[in-house]
């Protein structure tokens, strides 16, 4: 199942994320416009990843713990690229780091709860956390690129506030759900 298409669409999130690091340090235009288009792609294999893999049958383990993996290494990768190149800095940061941190406690939630085969489900709001998330990163990098039409790293710093406000709801939602199964099993023992 390693090499069916959701599976190698999954894989190719994580492959791009270096071609999409190098890719910011390209001269003029292009070290907005290549990440920024590189990055789309990745969002469209992660749609496809998941549809051709309910479509043809080919839902798998593997694809169930790649996909997720794959979607926060991109995003921490181009978040921690973003903050070097200086374009998330200052107070801006803040959102940037609750969004990792969340990311970590809810990988290691999921992990814990599956241990007792508790499911936990993306929430619509996570799913508006992740949109707002994605647009602020598109944002950003465009960047200079796209800074002579209008603010783009001001608009990229409203959504990445948005999506860190998000994280915080969202995480709390999980954490709630998380802390339940795990005060519930400490009563049990």
């Amino acid at each position: 199942m390693l090499l069916s298409l959701p599976n190698i669409l999954t894989l190719s999130r994580i492959v791009i994320i270096p071609l999409l690091l190098g890719a910011l340090y390209l001269p003029g235009t292009a070290g907005s416009w290549v990440p920024l288009t590189l990055f789309i792609a990745a969002g469209v294999t992660d749609f496809f990843d998941g549809y051709f893999a309910r479509k043809n049958g080919q839902i798998s383990k593997l694809g169930q713990f790649l996909d997720p993996v794959a979607d926060k290494i991109l995003v921490a990768a181009v978040l921690f690229f973003l903050v070097a190149i200086d374009r998330i800095y200052g107070w801006a940061l803040i959102p940037a780091v609750i969004i990792l941190c969340r990311e970590i406690m809810v990988s290691g939630l999921r992990e814990f709860l599956a241990e007792l085969r508790v499911g936990m489900p993306v929430s619509r709001l996570a799913k508006w956390k992740t949109t707002m998330q994605i647009l602020a990163i598109c944002f950003l990098l465009a960047g200079p690129a796209a800074q002579v039409y209008f603010d783009t790293f001001l608009v990229g710093e409203i959504l990445l506030w948005v999506a860190g406000l998000l994280t915080i709801w969202t995480g709390y939602d999980y954490l709630t759900l998380g802390l339940k199964h795990m005060l519930k099993k400490d009563e049990n023992t």
